[in-house]
């Protein structure tokens, strides 16, 4: 077989841009953009640098990995449902970095499995928060990392991206995985693009035709049609 990843692991390769992970994570692309590569911001004497929270590669285009696209899910479960200050974040972050001394903590299985815990006592002496803040905050974790599928090794190998806006009601039809079609979006067990039945759907193709042509179900190209609108 021939290796067309040069001998690098396919989840550590930058291959998305901003835009992409902004599209497939649903977030926007300015706050990726500060998480990953800092921002400049005003102070009363002048302007300050904030340090990214995920660093990525230095190097042009700035792309984003896989494993970039993993803890920008997870870092999202924090952020958007409770608000929580970015100082404040990054000591809890740095606080699992310490706790497991290994590389990207967030991406791996052992963050699930102890982690959770350790982050939620040191989450909850930063900011007081109540014992029902505790156990939400716990629970938004817990949802965003059912969504991580991982290897034999607990490493993040794919994703299922929430696909709608009440997130309890996504289903786990779209998978981001770095091995399949170049880690683009695609239908989970089939390779198929969600990029590619859009572009066919918006040129004409019907449903009906798409399913039979990649002989597949309509509900899942019709979700993939969907998300990639």
């Amino acid at each position: 077989m021939i290796d067309i990843y040069g001998g690098q692991d396919p989840r550590d390769i930058p291959s998305y841009s901003i835009g992409d992970a902004a599209r497939y994570l649903r977030i926007p692309a300015g706050t990726i953009r500060s998480w990953t590569m800092g921002r400049i911001y005003p102070v009363a004497d002048g302007e300050m640098f904030f340090q990214p929270l995920i660093p990525i590669k230095k190097q042009k285009p700035r792309l984003l990995s896989f494993t970039n696209l993993i803890e920008i899910h997870v870092l999202r479960a924090i952020r958007q449902h409770h608000q929580i200050k970015l100082d404040k974040v990054r000591t809890a972050l740095d606080f699992i970095d310490e706790k497991f001394q290994v590389p990207h903590p967030l991406v791996r299985e052992i963050f699930r499995t102890d982690g959770i815990d350790l982050f939620i006592e040191k989450y909850g002496k930063l900011v007081n928060a109540s014992q029902k803040g505790q156990t939400e905050l716990k629970d938004s974790l817990e949802a965003h990392l059912e969504r991580i599928e991982v290897d034999d090794k607990g490493l993040a190998k794919g994703l299922y991206p929430f696909t709608r806006s009440q997130e309890e009601n996504s289903p786990k039809i779209l998978v981001i995985d770095p091995r399949i079609a170049f880690g683009r979006l695609v239908i989970a067990g089939t390779g198929i693009a969600a990029k590619v039945l859009s572009e066919r759907f918006n040129a004409g193709d019907s449903i009906e035709e798409l399913a039979d042509d990649y002989d597949c179900d309509r509900f899942k190209i019709e979700e993939a049609i969907r998300f990639a609108a």
